[in-house]
C-alpha cells in the first residue's frame, strides 16, 4: 500500500481508515524541524534547572513534588551513586505503571489506528518528544508490530492514558504484542522485526500516553462502518417500500425544500435514487390484491397451480359509493390489498426524516473528529518560540487532554444508532403482520396447511438486536468519575463512548440485514401476487376474474350487469400491464440478495441464510450492486 505522508496538519479520516487496514507512514521533514526545535527547547530548559510540570515535577497529584539532582537514597551514608536519571526514570515509570487496561484485546485495526493518530499528533512540534522516539513509534507501526491493547482502562481524561501506555510499553520493550499474526513479549516482537527498545528523555512518557488516540481512533473507524450503513438503511427501507407498493409523494423534492435539514433532504433524493423507475411505487391501489390462502380449487392450470397463494379483492357496491362517485371515476370501486389513502405509515413516510437526522448526527461528529486528528492533545503544552518572562509561559498546562469533545459527539452517534435500527425493526415487523402488510400473506409464507412460520422470528431477532442497542445507549459522557486523588475531578468517559459505538455499529449492520432478507422476500411475494392478477386477466374472462372478487351481487340481482363492467375494466387494466418491477437500484440488491438466498417457497433452516445475509451487508456486496445502478 502506498505511504501516508504524516506532517501534523493535515490528517485525514480516510488515511486513518488506510493506515488501521496496513498502510505504512511517512513523517515530514518540516514537522521533524519542529519536534527537533522543541525536544531541545526542554533539553536546555532541565539542564537551566526551570520547574516544568511533567519534565522536572511528578504527574497529577504529585505535581507539586520536584526532581532533584539524583535519587534520595544516594545520599545514604556509604551509598555507591546510583547512576539512575530521575528525569527517565519518571517518564518510563509513568508508562510501566499506567498499562494496566483489561479485557479483550482491541482488533489490531483499531491499534494501528490510534499509533497513527499519536504519531500524527506528535509531529505538531508542541509536545517535547525527540525526533528519535516519534520515529521509533513510527518503525513499530510500519514493521507491522502491533501493541496488545485491553479494551477498559480509559476514563477519557488525562486523554487515554492507560491504553496509550499500552502503546508505548512496547516500544520500550516491555508489554505484549502482535507480529505476523502471533501474540508475544513485547521485546521479542521487536526483536523479530529488527528494532530495539527506547530509552525515554524529557516528557516523552507524557507526550506518549496523554491524549485521546484510543477513543479518537474507535470514533473514525465506527463513523467508516456507519457511512456505508446510512447509504444502507436507505436502501432497506427502498427496498421495503418497494415490498409495499409505497408511495412516493413524501420523498419529493418540493416537500423537502420546505425543510431543508441536510441529512432529511439527502435521505429523500437518495430515496429517488434508488426508486428511479420503480413500477411497483404509486401503483394503483385497485391494481394490487391481497393474499388468501391457497386451496386446490384457487387455480386452474398446472402453472397456476403451482403457487402458494391465492388473490382476491373486495368490490365496494354501488349503494355505499354515494358522495364518492368522483373518486371511483379515478379508482375502480375493488379493494386488494393496498387501502386507499394518500399516505404509508410513519416507518415509511417518514424515512427521510428519522434516517436523516441520523446522518446530521453522524456529521456532527466526523466535523470533530476532523478537528481532533489535527490536533495536540496532550499536556504539558510546549511553545519554544514564544517569547516570554518566564518559562510558564512556553510550557503551559491546559486540558488537550479532555475529550469532552469527542465524547458528546460519540453520544449524539451512539443515540441515533438505535433509532435506525428501530425504524429497520418497525419497517421489517409490518412486512410481517397482516395486519399491516397491504394484503402479503401473514409472516411472508403461503401457510396453507398451518405448519409454517415463514420470517415470523427473523422479527424477533431484530427486536432483540434493537432491545439491546437501546439499553447500551445511555451516554457514558454524563457520568464522570474522579480519579488521580481528586486531582483529575472531572473526566469525559469518552472512550468507553466510542468503543461502545463502534460495537454497536456491527449489530446495527445486522438488523438492516434482516430487513433486506425480509423485504426481498415480500418484494418476491407482491410482484408474484400482481403478476398473478395480470397473467388471470389475460388469460380468462370477465366472469373468471369475478371469481376472485369478493362483495358481488347475486346473478339475478340488478346491480350483477354493472359489477360484471367493472369486474371488465379491472380485468383490462391488469391484461394491458407490463411487468410491475421495482426500481432499478433496488432490483439489482434483490439480484445480488437473491444470487446467496432464494425465495422462501416452504419453510425451511434460515440460520445460514440469516448469517448470509449479515455478510453480504458486512461486505458491502448488496450496496455495491446498487450504487453500481445509481452511479451508471
Amino acid at each position: 500500500m502506498k505511504p501516508i505522508l504524516l506532517d501534523g496538519k493535515s490528517f485525514t479520516q480516510r488515511q486513518l481508515a488506510e493506515i488501521a487496514y496496513g498502510a505504512p507512514v511517512e513523517l515530514s521533514g518540516a514537522a521533524l524541524r519542529d519536534v527537533a526545535r522543541a525536544a531541545d527547547f526542554l533539553a536546555e530548559q532541565v539542564r537551566r534547572e526551570e520547574p516544568i510540570y511533567g519534565v522536572s515535577t511528578g504527574f497529577g497529584s504529585n505535581a507539586d513534588k520536584l526532581l532533584g539532582a539524583h535519587p534520595l537514597r544516594d545520599e545514604l551514608p556509604g551509598a555507591a551513586p546510583s547512576g539512575r536519571s530521575l528525569h527517565e526514570e519518571l517518564q518510563t515509570n509513568l508508562i510501566v505503571t499506567h498499562a494496566v487496561c483489561v479485557g479483550e484485546p482491541f482488533a489490531p485495526e483499531v491499534v494501528r489506528a490510534m499509533l497513527g493518530i499519536r504519531i500524527n499528533t506528535l509531529l505538531k512540534g508542541h509536545s517535547g518528544i525527540r525526533v528519535q522516539t516519534l520515529q521509533a513509534l513510527a518503525a513499530m507501526l510500519n514493521a507491522g508490530v502491533v501493541p496488545v491493547v485491553p479494551q477498559l482502562g480509559s476514563v477519557g481524561a488525562s486523554g487515554d492514558l492507560a491504553p496509550l501506555s499500552h502503546l508505548a510499553i512496547v516500544l520500550l520493550g516491555g508489554g505484549e504484542a502482535f507480529y505476523e499474526g502471533e501474540r508475544m513479549p513485547g521485546a521479542q516482537a521487536l526483536k523479530r522485526a529488527g528494532l530495539q527498545p527506547v530509552s525515554l528523555s524529557y516528557k516523552e512518557g507524557l507526550a506518549l500516553n496523554n491524549g485521546t488516540a484510543q477513543m479518537l481512533a474507535t470514533g473514525v473507524l465506527a463513523l467508516s462502518k456507519l457511512e456505508d450503513l446510512l447509504d444502507t438503511a436507505d436502501l432497506a427501507a427502498a427496498m421495503t417500500i418497494d415490498a409495499f407498493a409505497g408511495r412516493m409523494g413524501a420523498f419529493a423534492e418540493q416537500v423537502h425544500a420546505l425543510r431543508p435539514h441536510p441529512g432529511q433532504v439527502e435521505v429523500a433524493a437518495h430515496l429517488r435514487e434508488l426508486l428511479a423507475g420503480s413500477t411497483l411505487a404509486d401503483i394503483p391501489y385497485h391494481l394490487v390484491p391481497k393474499f388468501r390462502s391457497w386451496q386446490p380449487s384457487s387455480w386452474a392450470g398446472d402453472d397456476a397451480q403451482a403457487l402458494n397463494f391465492d388473490i382476491g379483492w373486495e368490490w365496494v357496491p354501488f349503494s355505499q359509493r354515494h358522495g364518492r362517485e368522483k373518486f371511483y371515476q379515478r379508482f375502480k370501486p375493488f379493494r386488494g390489498g393496498k387501502k386507499h389513502q394518500p399516505q404509508d405509515s410513519y416507518s415509511l413516510r417518514c424515512i427521510p426524516q428519522v434516517h436523516g437526522a441520523v446522518r446530521d448526527a453522524v456529521a456532527q461528529a466526523r466535523r470533530v473528529l476532523d478537528i481532533e486528528l489535527n490536533a495536540v492533545t496532550d499536556n504539558p503544552l510546549v511553545f519554544p518560540d514564544a517569547k516570554a518572562e518566564h518559562v510558564e509561559q512556553q510550557v503551559i498546562s491546559a486540558g488537550h487532554f479532555h475529550g469532552m469533545p469527542l465524547a458528546l459527539a460519540m453520544s449524539y452517534v451512539k443515540a441515533a444508532i438505535p433509532v435506525l435500527a428501530s425504524i429497520s425493526e418497525r419497517r421489517l415487523n409490518k412486512l410481517v403482520d397482516p395486519a399491516t402488510n397491504d394484503g402479503l400473506p401473514a409472516f411472508l409464507i403461503g401457510n396453507e396447511d398451518g405448519t409454517e412460520s415463514g420470517f415470523m422470528i427473523v422479527q424477533y431477532t431484530a427486536a432483540a438486536i434493537v432491545n439491546d442497542l437501546t439499553s447500551r445507549a445511555m451516554p457514558a459522557s454524563v457520568y464522570s468519575i474522579p480519579t488521580s486523588a481528586n486531582a483529575e475531578d472531572h473526566v469525559s468517559m469518552g472512550a468507553n463512548e466510542a468503543r461502545h459505538v463502534l460495537a454497536m455499529v456491527d449489530d446495527l449492520g445486522k438488523v438492516l440485514a434482516l430487513e433486506l432478507y425480509t423485504a426481498a422476500q415480500a418484494l418476491d411475494l407482491r410482484r408474484r401476487m400482481i403478476g398473478a392478477a395480470r397473467d388471470t386477466a389475460r388469460r380468462a374472462d370477465a366472469a373468471t376474474l369475478a371469481a376472485k372478487v369478493q362483495g358481488a351481487p347475486a346473478a339475478d340481482a340488478e346491480a350483477h350487469a354493472g359489477f360484471l363492467g367493472e369486474v371488465e375494466a379491472l380485468r383490462a387494466e391488469l391484461a394491458s400491464g407490463d411487468d410491475y418491477h421495482p426500481g432499478a437500484a433496488v432490483a439489482a440488491a434483490h439480484a445480488a440478495l437473491r444470487e446467496a438466498i432464494p425465495f422462501l417457497d416452504r419453510d425451511r433452516a434460515l440460520d445460514g441464510e440469516v448469517a448470509a445475509a449479515v455478510r453480504l451487508v458486512a461486505d458491502g456486496a448488496l450496496l455495491a450492486a446498487a450504487r453500481g445502478v445509481v452511479s451508471g
